[in-house]
């Protein structure tokens, strides 16, 4: 497949090939989130945002696997450097628990799981971070972030925003605040306070809408502040073990806060030293066009909890953050997953060398500007971060009704909050590759119009 010259093709989807795999898979798993009857063909040919089902239909993917393949298929920085590597079996081994698994720092060629947090130390020195626990997942990364604050403070309280997601866990789904089926029944851990999250990129104090400066002066006190306040508040600050957010909400309707709503969530943890928790599995690691989103803010991460496109988990902080005891923190996988901390490694280093952050910022500026200027029936928003990509629609039934139809134009995208509709091209995404998106989009949007 010639990447400069792909074009989606689609006879049918799901096609006589594809709906037999799905039916077949459906016979043994449990359910899940199956957005689409789409079966990726491995052995197909494939190249950045293009890959090929097993009927043959060839389709562009803005969803980079809700993030997890930041540079798409079959990506030669990835594949060239692994190709050179005599990889062991296993390939996954007990690696924080029992052994230390492969690399060598004198061997740069094959970076493994110190290596990888190498990397991350170096990627979040800015806010003297000195120290990574790697383990499977991003719920992993998460429920590690929220152990050791609450083994560091000492604290009972956890606070967190409206639109929230988290992870799958039991911890993390205490956390969530988005859809009520991730939560229904389940037991929570607590006592769990929320706030309101920013809805308004371009939001003051005097014109918020969502409620977290809910004076209309814009003089009074923020609701986290006043929830907080040492003699009006109905939450001690003293007992709080970490506020966390995500800098970009993804689940949630990714949703951009403004510079007033970050810059006021950084003076209150300043103010009652309170563990900062920058959730960045799906805004992390050059999506948003900085390493990470948070470096948009003037907020100070006190732990990052990464993985996704680092294709593992990762929770990065101070040492003095984590617990000195042996055995506090512990996983079997963590740090002897080689393959996943290889590519998680050779990733950073791609965004580094072929300067990804500044491709992300301009092509999603590129890609706002065209659907803006697509005018798509029934869109009420179109907003972003770099290659965090969202368009919102007046209706939850249009916006399933417009995905639906991009696929069947050979367009994958992913759905969020109530109606909105989000994209995640590669990072290294091109020019045309974002005008056929954005194309094919728009047909969709008038199809369904």
């Amino acid at each position: 497949m010639d990447r400069d010259r792909a074009e989606p093709r689609v006879e049918e989807l799901p096609g006589e090939k594809a709906r037999s795999r799905v039916d077949y898979h459906r016979s043994f798993a449990a359910p899940s989130t199956y957005v689409y009857d789409f079966v990726w063909d491995h052995t197909a040919p494939a190249d950045g945002p293009f890959c090929t089902d097993v009927d043959g239909n060839v389709l562009l993917d803005f969803t980079s696997h809700v993030g997890a393949a930041p540079l798409g298929y079959q990506n030669p920085k990835i594949t060239e450097p692994m190709a050179a590597f005599d990889l062991p079996e296993p390939a996954k081994i007990a690696g924080q628990d029992f052994y230390l698994s492969a690399g060598d720092p004198d061997d740069p060629q094959f970076p493994g799981p110190a290596e990888l947090m190498d990397r991350l130390v170096e990627a979040t020195s800015h806010y003297g971070m000195d120290t990574v626990f790697l383990s499977n997942s991003g719920a992993e990364a998460v429920e590690n972030a929220m152990k050791i604050c609450y083994d560091n403070t000492g604290g009972k309280y956890a606070i967190t925003f409206d639109g929230a997601f988290h992870g799958r866990t039991l911890g993390t789904l205490s956390l969530n605040r988005s859809k009520e089926i991730y939560r229904r029944e389940f037991p929570e851990i607590g006592p769990v306070h929320d706030a309101p999250f920013c809805r308004d990129r371009s939001c003051d104090p005097a014109s918020c809408a969502c409620g977290f400066f809910p004076d209309p002066s814009g003089e009074g006190p923020s609701a986290l502040r006043r929830m907080l306040d040492p003699e009006r508040g109905y939450v001690n600050p003293e007992e709080v073990a970490f506020l966390i957010m995500e800098p970009v909400q993804g689940e949630g309707g990714y949703h951009v806060p403004s510079e007033a709503f970050m810059a006021e969530v950084a003076d209150i943890c300043g103010t009652h030293d309170i563990p900062l928790v920058a959730d960045e599995i799906q805004s992390g690691v050059g999506r948003s066009g900085e390493l990470w989103a948070s470096d948009h803010y003037p907020i100070e991460p006190d732990v990052i909890s990464a993985a996704k496109a680092l294709r593992v988990g990762a929770t990065v902080a101070s040492g003095d953050v984590f617990p000195d005891e042996r055995s506090r923190l512990s996983s079997t996988w963590g740090a002897g997953d080689i393959v996943g901390s290889l590519q998680g490694a050779l990733t950073l280093d791609a965004i580094h060398e072929h300067d990804l952050l500044t491709n992300a910022t301009e092509r999603g500026r590129q890609a706002r500007e065209l659907l803006v200027d697509a005018d798509l029936p029934g869109a009420t928003d179109v907003r972003g971060l770099g290659l965090l990509l969202a368009v919102e629609f007046d209706t939850r039934e249009r916006r399933d009704d417009v995905q639906a139809a991009a696929m069947q134009r050979g367009l994958l995208t992913l759905g969020c909050g109530h109606s909105t509709l989000r994209l995640l091209p590669p990072l290294d995404a091109t020019e045309r590759e974002i005008r056929l998106g954005v194309d094919l989009l728009a047909e969709a949007a008038r199809d369904v119009a």
